[in-house]
This record gives C-alpha cells, sequence and structure tokens, in this order.
C-alpha cells in the first residue's frame, strides 16, 4: 500500500514513516500544503493520512484536491482539531475515516488497511482470479493450491497487477508503486522487468498462466 502522510509536526511525521515503513507500506511523507499538493499531481496513492491545520493551508482543501484529481484514492483524516463540525465536515467531502490525536500507531495501521480494503479490495482480504489467490491479512500467495514463495516486492507487484487487471502500467508507474520516492535515485527501470521476468518463473512453474502481458514500448498488463 503506498501512503501519503500530510503533517506538520515533525516528530509525529517521523514516527509515523518509521513505523509504516517496517511493514507492507510504502509511506511517502510531506509537511506543508504545497509539498502535499505536488506530490499530489506528481504521484498516485491508495490512501492519504491529512492534518487538517497546516502552516500554509488547510488539510481539507487537499481533501478536495483529492477528490478532484484522484477520485479512487483514500483518505483518512487525522487532526487534534476533534469539534463534531471538523469532522463532518471532513466526512462530507468525502473523506472515508477521521482519527482525533493524540492516537495510537497501531490504530492508523489499522484504520488504513479498512479504507485500502473497502476501496481497492470490495471489503475482503481475500483476493480471487481464476488459480490465483492472494490473502492479504499473512501475505500468502496460492496458484492451484501451491503456496509460491515471493518476496516483498514480487508480492507487492501480483497484488498492484491484479488490483489494476486490464489496465497498462508504465515502468514508471510501477517502480514509483514499488519503490516511492526512492526511484529518483534510480539510474533505469530495468530492475521492473527483473521482478516481472522472476515473478513470471514462479506462477509458471506453480501451474499458473502467465497473465502479465508486455506491451512494447509502454508497459505491463494483466489481462484477465
Amino acid at each position: 500500500m503506498k501512503v501519503l502522510v500530510v503533517e506538520d509536526e515533525k516528530e509525529l511525521l517521523d514516527n509515523i514513516r518509521l513505523y509504516l515503513s517496517t511493514g507492507e507500506y510504502i509511506c511517502e511523507t510531506a509537511s506543508s500544503f504545497q509539498e502535499a499538493q505536488d506530490k499530489l499531481f506528481d504521484f498516485a496513492y491508495d490512501v492519504a493520512v491529512l492534518d487538517i491545520m497546516l502552516p500554509d493551508g488547510n488539510g481539507l482543501s487537499i481533501l478536495q484536491l483529492i477528490k478532484e484529481k484522484r477520485p479512487d484514492m483514500g483518505v483518512l483524516i487525522a487532526s487534534a482539531k476533534n469539534a463534531l463540525d471538523d469532522k463532518l465536515l471532513g466526512l462530507d467531502l468525502g473523506a472515508d475515516d477521521y482519527l482525533t490525536k493524540p492516537y495510537h500507531l497501531s490504530e492508523l495501521n489499522a484504520r488504513l488497511k479498512a479504507i485500502y480494503r473497502r476501496r481497492k479490495l470490495q471489503g475482503s482480504t481475500v483476493i480471487q482470479f481464476n488459480e490465483i489467490q492472494i490473502n492479504t491479512d499473512n501475505h500468502e500467495v496460492f496458484i492451484t493450491n501451491n503456496l509460491l514463495s515471493l518476496t516483498g516486492k514480487e508480492y507487492d507487484l501480483l497484488l498492484y497487477f491484479m488490483i489494476n487487471k486490464n489496465r497498462v502500467l508504465t515502468k514508471q508507474v510501477i517502480a514509483e508503486h514499488l519503490w516511492g520516492d526512492n526511484v529518483d535515485f534510480l539510474d533505469s527501470f530495468d530492475f521492473v522487468y527483473q521482478h516481472i521476468k522472476n515473478l513470471r518463473k514462479k506462477m509458471i512453474a506453480a501451474g499458473g498462466e502467465d497473465y502479465i502481458q508486455t506491451m512494447y514500448g509502454v508497459g505491463y498488463k494483466f489481462c484477465s
């Protein structure tokens, strides 16, 4: 799951980034309205965690921007402003959930997973497509009842493909999803090809079909 955390309290922001980055998240951060706006224009995310009060703007304005530009993206409002009017306004503008500071990071984790399941997985923890089954709770992948041994990146790649079936995904989009901001430090996207090659090999060896179609000069598509 790729998450954008918009928070101006540096210590809290660092704690959230550290906590989420040790799990199955790619966590990127912004500490101002302008930085958040720039990232939303440049990158795609699954869920955003938005503070309402920012030094140069209002988090609810970012929420409106997300609903306009990225309507498939989930939003969790997390703010010390716990007045009922703020909560209702955020939900009315399209936020998926609301978390009041201070909160436990384990609760943030649970809320993010719930939003992701509702938006991307239709509320289920298991994704089934033909002979492929993915359990998003324990990260187990089965093909024709054979358990696949996948690396973290291979698992993320397969899940990303299955959520985006029949959509052409460029190498850059795949790289950004798997590596987040760190993709800027890479010389090329050759590693994307290598991960896809390894994933294909493991799926076929387990008795699965090769659903990953190469769109030459463009990217890849997981065909149903």
